[in-house]
């Protein structure tokens, strides 16, 4: 969960000339409040701000409380001298409610009321846009990022801004504090695969153990014929388990992934990339041909995984977990140009979460440019609404995200023991994968369900780092 701050601006004068103006806007808040707190974020309320003293007392309680964000609730026209020295003080992202109590003033009714007074009282409670200029100048003066959002209190597209920042926050903070694991080495050639991780270190904020295959074989060493049963029992509860799988590989696979389940807990990771081969020594060819299942119950249960050694993308497959869209390994297999979608897909573990229906668990005879052979993952990412997302670094080492939002489609795929499914995006995929690979992403992309680009570029905003979207 975060911990937003909250506060309300206003200017004290007005108090004892409108009766009631102020309560009214405390109400507004009160409203705002509530919906936050809907979206299970911890809210820390600092009340109506309007003189210069309650602001460093916002500030201290801020930063007392230690909030990931604030959002400042524009109630009337306020002087920006109350507002600087909260976000100065506090220096966290802050997002602006320019929020209207309605959608637009009732006139006549405020024209009929026949007391000046008692009409500019009403107007004032409308008069929020006065001083978003005033503050946004104060605030690019003084180097400090903000976001806007404008509209009125009851709005859909207010609250789906909110809680896509709501989201964005949530993301860049659990990124910082995701320790992810480095299991093995790269695939040999994958040129574009190859990552910096300080600089991932940098922008994300992430930990990177670099963990020895070795520390894996001992922990499988220890494992229990208790353990592997339960864990076989896992198997049949979270896959669909083919008839064709033997049990000497269901036994060996399961042995892997209780191994795995210790790894993450004795360095506490919360997410993982790996590849190795073990070549010539048949005692790591036994752990690295029974990974897939294991590795896929973790991808499901929050801690993704990536194959290949592909630490940008895992870093893409976690941001997509925390967003619940799933974010499952993919990359491009074919293009049907007769029904004009593009497959994509990849062997190795996968989402299970956001598959149609229950994931198959089937044997392969041969992992395909990998040794040896074992169970795999047979499945389709759930039809509806999908983004693809990587995480992507230049040629003078700028890391950015790309996105592309499209849609998971019925129909025919590849029953090879891999995940596969069909899509279809606004544009031709003739100028889809044009667009997607001149934006300079690895081969490598992460699945998740739903149209998550507008959030993704709040997160690149928090992150300070360019976000591409191809459509």
């Amino acid at each position: 969960m975060i911990k937003t701050g909250l506060f309300g601006i206003g200017l004290d004068t007005y108090w004892g000339q409108f009766e009631g103006l102020r309560e009214r806007l405390i109400g507004y808040q009160n409203i705002i409040k509530k919906r936050i707190e809907g979206f299970e974020v911890e809210v820390i309320d600092a009340g109506m701000v309007d003189n210069p003293y309650k602001a460093n007392a916002a500030a201290t309680l801020f930063n007392k409380s230690d909030v990931d964000c604030i959002f400042l609730f524009i109630s009337t026209y306020a002087l920006s001298h109350n507002v600087l020295p909260v976000v100065q003080k506090t220096k966290v992202p802050i997002i602006v409610l320019n929020l209207q109590p309605e959608k637009a003033i009732d006139y006549k009714k405020i024209n009929a009321m026949g007391d000046r007074g008692k009409m500019t009282g009403e107007w004032l409670a409308y008069c929020q846009s006065c001083v978003v200029p005033e503050i946004s100048s104060v605030f690019n003066r003084a180097r400090i990022d903000f976001y806007l959002v404008s509209g009125y209190l009851e709005e859909n597209y207010v609250w789906n801004e909110i809680k896509e920042y709501v989201d964005a926050v949530m993301v860049v903070k659990t990124m910082s504090n995701t320790r992810v694991g480095v299991l093995g080495h790269y695939y040999n050639g994958m040129l574009d695969v190859y990552s910096d991780l300080t600089q991932q270190a940098v922008v994300f904020g992430n930990h990177f153990e670099i963990l020895e295959f070795g520390t894996l074989k001992n922990l499988r060493e220890q494992v229990s014929n208790e353990e592997i049963s339960q864990k076989i029992e896992e198997f049949n509860t979270l896959f669909k388990v083919s008839k064709d799988c033997d049990y000497y590989e269901l036994k060996r696979a399961a042995q892997t992934s209780v191994a795995l389940d210790k790894l993450v807990e004795k360095f506490q990771l919360g997410s993982l990339a790996y590849y190795y081969e073990g070549d010539g020594d048949p005692g790591y060819e036994d752990v690295v041909t029974s990974l897939i299942p294991g590795f896929t119950a973790l991808t499901g249960k929050n801690i993704p995984v990536a194959g290949e050694l592909e630490i940008k993308n895992v870093q893409a497959m976690k941001i997509m977990d925390i967003l619940r869209a799933g974010g499952s390994f993919s990359e491009f297999y074919a293009m049907d140009f007769e029904d004009d979608v593009i497959l994509l897909g990849h062997d190795g573990p996968a989402h299970f979460t956001i598959a149609e229906g229950k994931v198959g668990l089937v044997p392969v005879p041969v992992y395909h440019g990998k040794p040896g052979k074992g169970l795999s993952i047979q499945m389709k990412v759930a039809s509806g609404p999908v983004t693809l997302l990587s995480v992507c670094q230049n040629r003078i080492g700028e890391i950015y995200l790309l996105t592309a939002e499209g849609e998971s489609v019925d129909g025919l795929t590849l029953q090879i023991g891999n995940t596969n499914s069909r899509y279809r995006f606004p544009i031709s995929i003739r100028d889809f994968i044009n667009q997607w690979s001149m934006a300079g992403p690895s081969h490598h992309c992460a699945i998740g369900v739903g149209h998550k680009s507008s959030t993704i570029g709040k997160i690149a905003n928090l992150l300070s780092v360019r976000h591409v979207t191809i459509c």
